[in-house]
């Protein structure tokens, strides 16, 4: 592995030029609809994960019909963007022939491989679906290369290693794996074990396992003592509650380096759940890291523009998870910390008129006013001034309103699927 050393303004590596040549890893987007699959896209994610309307562990993220999911294995494929369909449950007696019937659809669709955690469940596709690579979900807890072994015998092509492990038990694995493996890299993480928990299931009658998770280690809790019922004390000196359970975000930035020449086959980010604005940003800026250590490992630094970037999203406080050491009390979210201004979301580009105005999907109120920035997939975050605002009809107006259309003309050159933020 390259020795790396961490300067003031990044990181650098100096490579040894006695290693063989580093492979590029994957760039591994979620996609929880249509318009996340066109912005993942868009952004530079080389594959996409997403689901069906049945099946996967994230039920409430939008999700493809049938139909849609046709839509979305071809327009990925045109760009050139493997897709990867989830149907990672731990699944019921009632559900087989359901399963059996979704397996005969997912078929003839055709995507890359199906995401699958079930022993069950990957004995049925390897019946009907033969031809379509399984990977391994995470909800697996594939934590040692014996695992991987057993996995591999049954027809597995990729694991998804579990959270749990850290970067040299990650690149052991890599080393001697038969298949290709992979790790989440950017976004939430489960308090409990690579995912499985039973406490939305207790809680709110919503079990976590079949995509139905209320999240409830994230709400505010406080200590009762048996013998005093009405009195209510909090785990740690906090007016709002307490976030014992509240694990940190993942984010791995910094540390793109050590990913790589792990030997990792597929990097992923999470957030199936999460807004465009969130997945253009997130996966911009680890497409830029990738490639740009991929094009000159020897003069790499992590460009702080990149963490600026990252802590502009809505997120919790990030952390490296259990990539370095184990995390301990510092896993935790002890605060809803923010570092720095979160972007204001406007809208996202839709089009050009004849007249060279950009036609936008508003989200967020905008006011002529407003300085705006646009997000593109190859360039620096651009700052503008709104030259001329106009609705669809070409009359000029002062704002936009949430949920419409509007004309904008501005200084800066933009793509359709850009993305509008306020500055």
């Amino acid at each position: 592995m390259c020795a790396s050393s961490i300067l003031a303004g990044g990181t650098m590596i100096m490579p040894n030029t006695s290693e063989k040549t580093i492979s590029k890893p994957e760039l591994l987007a979620p996609a929880g609809n249509f318009e996340k699959l066109e912005i993942a896209i868009h952004y530079g994610a080389d594959a996409v994960y997403l689901a069906g309307d049945d099946f996967s562990l994230r039920n409430f993220s939008g999700n493809f019909s049938d139909t849609e999911l046709f839509k979305a294995v071809a327009l990925s494929h045109r760009h050139k963007v493997k897709v990867y369909l989830a149907c990672n449950i731990y699944s019921r007696n009632h559900e087989q022939e359901k399963i059996k019937a979704f397996f005969s659809r997912i078929g003839r669709i055709g995507p890359d491989a199906i995401i699958i955690s079930d022993p069950g469940i990957i004995l049925l596709a390897g019946e009907i679906i033969p031809h379509i690579p399984v990977h391994l979900s995470t909800q697996a807890n594939t934590t040692n290369l014996n695992a991987v072994k057993f996995w591999y015998r049954l027809g597995v092509k990729r694991t998804n290693l579990a959270r749990e492990l850290s970067l040299s038990e990650i690149r052991e694995i890599a080393a001697h794996s038969p298949m290709e493996t992979e790790t989440f890299i950017h976004g939430a993480m489960c308090i409990s074990y690579s995912g499985r928990c039973l406490l939305s299931s207790f809680l709110s009658g919503r079990d976590s396992n079949r995509g139905l998770c209320s999240h409830p280690c994230r709400w505010k809790y406080a200590v009762v003592e048996e013998l005093r019922p009405d009195q209510y004390h909090p785990v740690f000196e906090d007016t709002r509650g307490t976030y014992i359970f509240n694990s940190k975000d993942l984010c791995m930035i910094e540390h793109i380096p050590d990913l790589i020449n792990a030997g990792i086959t597929s990097l992923k980010i999470e957030g199936r759940m999460k807004g465009i604005n969130y997945l253009a940003s997130v996966v911009k800026t680890y497409r830029n890291a990738i490639d740009s250590y991929i094009s000159s490992p020897g003069t790499y630094r992590t460009d702080p523009e990149w963490l600026d970037e990252l802590y502009r999203v809505f997120h919790r406080e990030y952390c490296t998870g259990f990539y370095f050491d184990k995390p301990d009390e510092r896993l935790q979210n002890y605060n809803n910390h923010h570092k720095g201004q979160i972007h204001s979301f406007i809208g996202k580009i839709i089009g050009v008129n004849p007249d060279q105005k950009y036609i936008v999907e508003i989200r967020n109120k905008l006011i002529l006013e407003d300085t705006i920035e646009i997000l593109s997939p190859n360039d620096r975050p651009r700052p503008t001034k709104i030259l001329e605002l106009t609705d669809t009809q070409n009359n000029s107006i002062d704002s936009a309103k949430p949920n419409t259309i509007v004309l904008l003309k501005i200084e800066a050159d933009c793509q359709i699927n850009d993305i509008v933020r306020k500055i």
